[in-house]
Parts: C-alpha cells; sequence; structure tokens
C-alpha cells in the first residue's frame, strides 16, 4: 500500500507541475527575484529623516529622493521593459541588472545629495527588471492558471516593497545607511548571476525596430481602453499607497509615537501581512471575479484611510489601516495585471510597461502630493487625500458596464 503511495506521488507532482506549466522552485525565484528588485525604489522611505539630517536639507526635500527614484521607475518602464518584447530577455535583465549594481555602489558612496538623487534615478529606472519577470512568468504560464502564477510571483514582488522598509532600518541602524545601499548592490549582482543561470532561453516576440516598439506601446495604449482604465485605477491607488507610506514615519517619528528609525521598520512588517492577499486575488481573477473585486477593493482602501484618520492616536488602528491598504492596492495591481495579460500574448512586455508606468505617475505625485498635504495639514489632511482616490477610482469604475453596453 505504501509503495503504491510512493509511486503516486511523483506523478502526482508531475501532473501538477505541468498543470501549472511552470517549475514549482521556478516560479518561486521569480517571486524572490521580483522582490529584491523593486526593494531598490524604496530603501530610503525609512531613511528620510535621518539623510535631511545627513546632506542637511529639509524633510520635504529629502522627501524628492522617493519621488525622483519612482520617476526613473517610470522612465524605465516607458523606455526600457518594452525590449522586453524585442530582445532576448535573460540577455536584458542580466544588463539592467548590472547597471542597478553600479548605481547603488554610486548611491553608498554618495557625497552630496544631487549624486544621491542621481544615482537613485538611475538604479529606480534599471529596477524595471521585476517588471520584465513578471510578464516572463505570464508567457510560461497556461490560460487557466496564469492568474494563480502571476499572483505567486506578485506576492513577491509586493512583499519585497513592504520589507524593504523594515531591511532598510535595521541595516542602517546597525551599520548606517550607505551599507543599505552597498548591500543592496551586492545583492543585484549575485542576483544578475542566479537568474542568468536558472532562466530559460525566451526568444523575442518581435523584430521590429526599437522606436517602432516605443511606437507600437502608445498604439496599444489607444486600441485597447481597458489598458489604460485598469492603469488609472491603479493609478489612484498606488498614489494612496504612496502617500501613506512616504508620511506614517513622520507621524510614528513624531510626538505621539516617539518611534526610532527601527521601529519605523517593525511597523513596516505589520504592513507586509497585506501580502497575502496577492495569491487569493490571482484566484479570483481565473475565477471572472475582476469587476466585482476591484470595486470592493476601492471600498476597503477608501475605509482603511477614514480607520487611519480617525485612529490618528492609536497604532493599532494605523497597524489595522496600513494592513487593509496594502490589501487593496494588491488586489487592484493582480486583477489588473490578468486583465492586461489577455490583451495580447505577443505584447506582454510593451502591456506592462504601460500599464505600469501609468500607475507609478500616480505613485510619483501621491509620495510628492502626500508630503506637502502632511505638512501643510497634518496626519488628518493627509487621511483625506488618501480616502478621495480609491473614492475617485470608484466612481470611473461604476462607468465601466455603461461604457461596455455603449461599445456594443
Amino acid at each position: 500500500m505504501s509503495a503504491s503511495s510512493d509511486l503516486q506521488t511523483p506523478r502526482r507532482s508531475a501532473t501538477a507541475q505541468a498543470t501549472h506549466g511552470v517549475p514549482g522552485w521556478l516560479v518561486a525565484f521569480l517571486a524572490v527575484a521580483s522582490g529584491m528588485t523593486v526593494a531598490n525604489l524604496y530603501y530610503a522611505q525609512p531613511l528620510l529623516s535621518s539623510l535631511s539630517s545627513v546632506f542637511h536639507t529639509s524633510t520635504a526635500t529629502a522627501g524628492a529622493l522617493i519621488t525622483l527614484t519612482q520617476v526613473g521607475y517610470v522612465l524605465g518602464m516607458l523606455f526600457l521593459v518594452p525590449l522586453g518584447d524585442r530582445l532576448e530577455k535573460r540577455n536584458l535583465i542580466t544588463a539592467l541588472l548590472a547597471v542597478t549594481t553600479l548605481a547603488l555602489v554610486a548611491a553608498g558612496l554618495a557625497t552630496s545629495f544631487p549624486m544621491l538623487l542621481i544615482a537613485s534615478l538611475v538604479s529606480g529606472a534599471t529596477s524595471v527588471v521585476a517588471q520584465i519577470l513578471v510578464p516572463f512568468a505570464a508567457s510560461l504560464a497556461p490560460d487557466h492558471a496564469r492568474g494563480r502564477i502571476v499572483g505567486r510571483v506578485m506576492s513577491g514582488l509586493l512583499t519585497g516593497i513592504l520589507l524593504s522598509r523594515t531591511l532598510s532600518s535595521l541595516v542602517s541602524d546597525l551599520a548606517g545607511w550607505r551599507v543599505v545601499f552597498l548591500g543592496s548592490a551586492a545583492l543585484m549582482a549575485v542576483l544578475a548571476v542566479a537568474l542568468r543561470a536558472a532562466l530559460p532561453q525566451h526568444a523575442p516576440t518581435t523584430t521590429i525596430p526599437y522606436h517602432h516598439v516605443l511606437r507600437s506601446t502608445v498604439r496599444l495604449v489607444r486600441t485597447h481602453p481597458a489598458l489604460l482604465r485598469r492603469g488609472l485605477y491603479q493609478a489612484a491607488m498606488f498614489g494612496a499607497f504612496s502617500a501613506f507610506w512616504t508620511t506614517v514615519s513622520f507621524v510614528l517619528t513624531g510626538p505621539r509615537f516617539h518611534y526610532s528609525p527601527v521601529g519605523v521598520g517593525v511597523f513596516a512588517l505589520v504592513g507586509a501581512a497585506g501580502a497575502a492577499i496577492a495569491p487569493f486575488a490571482g484566484h479570483w481573477a481565473d475565477r471572472g471575479l475582476v469587476r466585482p473585486m476591484t470595486g470592493a477593493a476601492f471600498v476597503v482602501a477608501a475605509l482603511a484611510f477614514a480607520l487611519a484618520g480617525l485612529g490618528g492616536h492609536s497604532i493599532v488602528l494605523i497597524a489595522l489601516a496600513a494592513i487593509l491598504i496594502d490589501m487593496a492596492v494588491q488586489t487592484t495591481l493582480i486583477l489588473g495585471q490578468h486583465t492586461v495579460y489577455q490583451l495580447d500574448p505577443a505584447a506582454r512586455a510593451r502591456l506592462n510597461s504601460a500599464f505600469i508606468a501609468t500607475f507609478f505617475v500616480g505613485g510619483a505625485a501621491g509620495s510628492q502630493l502626500g508630503s506637502v498635504v502632511y505638512h501643510a495639514g497634518g496626519w488628518t489632511a493627509l487621511t483625506v487625500l488618501g480616502a478621495a482616490l480609491p473614492l475617485l477610482a470608484l466612481l470611473y469604475w461604476t462607468t465601466e458596464r455603461r461604457q461596455r453596453a455603449g461599445q456594443s
């Protein structure tokens, strides 16, 4: 009986692997790699107070570091990610990670704030490797399991976003802020070698010249209304997300809570719990629940900011709000990617480029506007801004069915 069971176990495992189309270890590795690369955008967030002291700038000026890093990411999404359809992906990933490594070394050795800004702009632009790996996973997955596989890879990416703050705070407290950037540079060098060894070769899906690739990316936005719609949904959600996480460190280190930088990093671990929603969101997408769950996520995000505003003196309520915000943002992101990847299988890198660039513009605006609103009106004003953004997305969401009816 046990021998029969032993024979059936590997058979079931092989069947499961064939069903999902991608080996489990490769999905896990893509998730970890995505998280490691996108974390480069957020290491500086809990360090803003320290960096403003080191380089003798105001906290508002220091906040520009986050904005410029995200601007770099948008530029990378627009001009580098479309190359994922034009070039062999392993070579492209290796080259981008090499540049990321050099930029992070420059950030760690920066002797002036402008030098740190330029290095962060470059590292932000080349950290788009994460957004080459996600469509890479989508292209390897069969149609019936694509949502689940993308959800698992995205859970790694989103966990990297959230844990980056904790890791940055702890490393900075133990060894100084420079080691944060230099340590990440070492990780990127190792990751470049590991990805080149692990990833299968993936031939280009188009041979058109680079400038035509860029032009076709713009054309995809005009051709597929769902691409722009999902990008605008996520721009509102990511703007709210960025506004919250850019300013909450000022609240936690301020007179209400007196948190140390390490305490801010530990608080960020709470938000990482929101990444657990990613596989569920992928499952909802596979079951055809994209539209209702999108609307529900907008409502949850708005309520979370209301909770954060009402509980401004309660760390428990702020922590609960952080979890709900992260869950809502991750849900709409995965549902959006599932929708976008179905529009044109031969142009997934370009579709992803337009989608991510659109909502990272929202994220960069949210970081900057959130910082300005917080310093002008305090935490209450910030939470009003945060609640308004998903509510605007919800209003836009109500037009989706009417638009479809008009098209039919």
